[in-house]
């Protein structure tokens, strides 16, 4: 049971655009009917299902959205290299659903400088919620998050203090410390100059 409810979470993410671990699992485990289970799978399970998934059933596209993802990532993190950035999450693992947002870090003074830069370029964007895990609320989460829209993607920006930046934190729904690449790494990854 706990392996057909994480195959089924997975497929939920890659889907249907679930992000969160948490409500694909609750759904997954309703709909093979074991709403209440405790065989529910560890968001790791969900995870390694999620990528056999994706490589198996959008294979190609994975491919080739992953190379559009990065490129406007790694444009976007080329003009914010002031504030640090770093590409983070699906689009950096390879995991990048057909929901995929780029997640980019930034570290600045103030969020508010980086709101700044953006309408000064007169990028519209709107603040994105902040889900606070089970770590003290505030403590190594990011000031804000700002949603853009790119040419082809939506990038998620999340902004740290500056002393944040050689701090790590794990992943709340994998408990991994999760990658994150610069400008460089990410052009690399792209066989870009």
């Amino acid at each position: 049971m706990r392996r057909d409810i994480a195959n089924l979470a997975a497929r939920l993410m890659a889907e249907d655009g679930i992000s969160s671990y948490s409500l694909a699992k609750r759904k997954a485990a309703k709909q093979l009917g074991a709403p209440d289970s405790e065989a529910l799978p560890a968001n790791q399970e969900v995870d390694a299902a999620l990528r056999d998934y994706l490589a198996l059933y959008q294979g190609d596209e994975l491919r080739e959205r992953l190379v559009l993802l990065r490129r406007e990532a790694l444009e976007m993190m080329r003009l914010l290299a002031v504030f640090n950035p770093y590409l983070t999450g699906p689009v950096l693992d390879g995991a990048a659903g057909r929901y995929a947002e780029a997640e980019i870090e930034l570290f600045a003074d103030s969020a508010k400088d980086v709101e700044i830069f953006l309408l000064e370029r007169n990028f519209s964007f709107e603040p994105a919620n902040i889900r606070h895990t089970g770590r003290q609320q505030g403590q190594n989460q990011p000031e804000a998050r700002l949603r853009l829209d790119g040419k082809v993607a939506t990038l998620l920006l999340s902004i740290y203090p500056y002393i944040l930046e050689r701090m790590r934190c794990r992943n709340p729904h994998t408990g991994q410390v999760p990658g994150r690449a610069n400008a460089e790494t990410v052009a690399a990854l792209l066989e870009l100059p």
